[in-house]
């Protein structure tokens, strides 16, 4: 019941930057963590970097990790992630989730609808 919508993706050439941003609504006090995960055409969901709710300790893939920053702002009930230093490989649809699970990285309970990213050579 807790729903997610993204916003923020769009077209961006290699080495640019680009900030997504996510809405949480719903019973969010539930949630152990919320992150982000990618999908590319005709490849597996992969998993991006997520911020605990507790304590916003973070963790990222490490294809990512140094270029991309997880943030969040209880006010607005907003989970960030900024992206630095673009590359091809990083074009995806993004999408947003929430986890009641302990597990950082897998068994995510809800999704966004996701947002594309394109990074153009």
């Amino acid at each position: 019941q807790v729903q997610l919508v993204e916003s923020g993706g769009g077209l961006v050439q290699a080495g640019g930057s680009l900030r997504l941003s996510c809405v949480a609504s719903g019973p969010t006090f539930s949630t152990k963590f919320m992150g982000w995960f990618r999908r590319a055409p005709g490849k597996e969901c992969e998993f991006v970097a997520t911020i605990r709710r507790i304590d916003h300790s973070t963790y990222y893939a490490n294809s990512v990790k140094g270029r991309f920053t997880i943030s969040r702002d209880n006010a607005k009930n907003t989970v960030y992630l900024q992206m630095n230093s673009l590359k091809p490989e990083d074009t995806a649809l993004y999408y947003c989730a929430a986890s009641l699970n302990s597990n950082p990285s897998q068994n995510y309970n809800y999704w966004g609808q996701g947002t594309q990213v394109t990074i153009s050579s």
